[in-house]
């Protein structure tokens, strides 16, 4: 796959620092629970347990409503700091819980998520500006850990958004706020059907799109990686895509000495975002 050569890279990289919006994300409107079938919930926006639930709380997960089971004398405390931060509280029988719980822990009660709204990716276009720019895009990421870990090194180093695929991938549930440690709120994370058509709209925004695998001939520090640049991450057991790899304008590896056969993938995101601010802190001062 040709790589483009350093000074094109340059040519089109405007050396100023990233400069984005603060980014505030809406919220979608939820039903009220006593017209939910325990089917329809979506299982991974629920935190089950009276530890978990008040974690998520201090933790400043946003949570719509808390289900609690009728005179349970023992969740007053907690039930009374749910209210105090505008949590809706719904008393319910005890067997709701049990229909509802994956694990029957739950210990009287069962917080919500508020249903995440994600952005489009013309936001984070827009939001990434004309100058230096980074966006992540992860072809079909499933563990939810690799998830929130990604999304809140892209959004530590200023990254424009991050984007996944609308099927096969981990999503924005109670697990991502949690492991990106409240990031997904601060960042715009769009969903697509199609990864590859992503790219090229990313390209046409004057992106250079990055592919990161353990294959390649060439590694980051060889590779051109400053300016305005959409990194890839694949998924952690198929890598990326046939049809995604030929999408992208270059593709490289990370550096290693050691016996172990790559990093994880949210360790090798984070590498690749850092180097991304590496180059243009670097480019900022010649």
């Amino acid at each position: 796959m040709p790589f483009a050569t350093a000074s094109a890279l340059s040519a089109l990289s405007l050396k100023i620092r990233p400069q984005v919006c603060a980014y505030v994300p809406r919220r979608a409107n939820s039903m009220a629970s006593h017209h939910r079938s325990p089917s329809s919930w979506d299982r991974n926006a629920l935190i089950e347990g009276r530890h978990a639930c008040m974690e998520a709380l201090e933790e400043g997960v946003p949570l719509s409503r808390a289900l609690v089971s009728e005179g349970d004398a023992a969740l007053t405390k907690i039930v009374r700091k749910l209210g105090a931060a505008g949590v809706l509280i719904e008393h319910v029988p005890r067997s709701k819980l049990d229909q509802l719980s994956s694990h029957g822990a739950h210990q009287g009660i069962i917080c919500e998520t508020a249903p995440y709204s994600y952005a489009a990716l013309a936001d984070i276009v827009t939001r990434s500006g004309s100058g230096d720019a980074l966006v992540v895009v992860l072809d079909h990421i499933t563990d939810e850990g690799n998830f929130g870990a990604i999304v809140r090194s892209a959004e530590v180093v200023g990254a424009a958004g991050v984007v996944i695929a609308k099927a096969r991938s981990a999503s924005v549930g109670s697990g991502a706020y949690k492991t990106s440690a409240g990031a997904v709120s601060h960042i715009p994370i769009a969903r697509v059907a199609n990864i590859a058509s992503t790219l090229q709209v990313l390209k046409e925004a004057h992106f250079w799109t990055v592919a990161a695998s353990e294959h390649a001939d060439r590694d980051v520090w060889h590779t051109p990686f400053g300016g305005r640049i959409a990194v890839v991450m694949g998924s952690e057991d198929a890598g990326i895509s046939r049809i995604v790899l030929e999408n992208c304008d270059f593709v490289c590896s990370l550096p290693q000495r050691g016996k172990v056969e790559s990093l994880n993938v949210a360790q090798a995101a984070t590498v690749m975002c850092y180097e991304w601010l590496r180059r243009i802190s670097v480019a900022g001062d010649d």
